[in-house]
């Protein structure tokens, strides 16, 4: 599977995507206008091994909603991102069987030597 999960109003996915070129046989999931469902939240989770390393802490929910004041478990995280789609790190980029989470220089540059 070749597909990345990201937000169409996102200037930084819009960067990253841009900056990847990624080939025609990758689907593009814009989040806000296709929510994700439980299974391919499930199968990120299969990949990454836990649901809080898809969770965005930066989210502005997170901050308004005092989330990082508490206790979260990996239900609660799941919960959240299938609750709002802003509670998804973002891109999430799934190559074959690796899956790449979040925007930083250090996964970007993985991502770009997984293709």
């Amino acid at each position: 599977m070749k597909k990345v999960y990201y937000l169409k109003t996102c200037s930084t996915c819009v960067r990253i995507l841009k900056d990847l070129d990624l080939p025609s046989d990758f689907i593009l999931q814009d989040i806000k206008t296709e929510e994700i469902t439980v299974k391919q939240l499930e199968e990120m989770h299969a990949i990454s091994g836990s649901y809080e390393s898809l969770f965005s802490k930066r989210s502005k929910l997170y901050k308004e909603m005092g989330l990082k004041n508490q206790n979260l478990t990996e239900r609660d995280y799941k919960n959240y991102i299938l609750e709002h789609y802003t509670f998804l790190s973002r891109p999430v980029i799934i190559i074959d069987d690796a899956i790449f989470i979040g925007n930083s220089k250090k996964t970007i540059e993985a991502v770009k030597t997984a293709l």
